[in-house]
């Protein structure tokens, strides 16, 4: 038998939390939007490799030739 429950956190308390979490998503997904706009502006790499980015695990493929910097 527990001596004495622990009174859980109010409807205000909760309220109050979920609202700062609202504020730090919303935070985060503009963050998120202004790092995409901004990678979206810059100019396209020229003589680069066609398709994603080639390096793997440290490694440089090219051609299915793997080689370590």
């Amino acid at each position: 038998m527990p001596d004495q429950a622990t009174p859980g956190p109010t409807p205000e308390q909760i309220a109050a939390r979920i609202a700062q979490a609202a504020q730090r998503a919303k935070a985060e997904a503009q963050e998120r939007r202004d790092r995409e706009q901004a990678k979206a502006q810059l100019p396209p790499e020229l003589g680069g490799p066609k398709g994603p980015e080639p390096t793997r695990y440290g490694d440089w493929e090219r051609k299915g030739i793997v080689s370590d910097f």
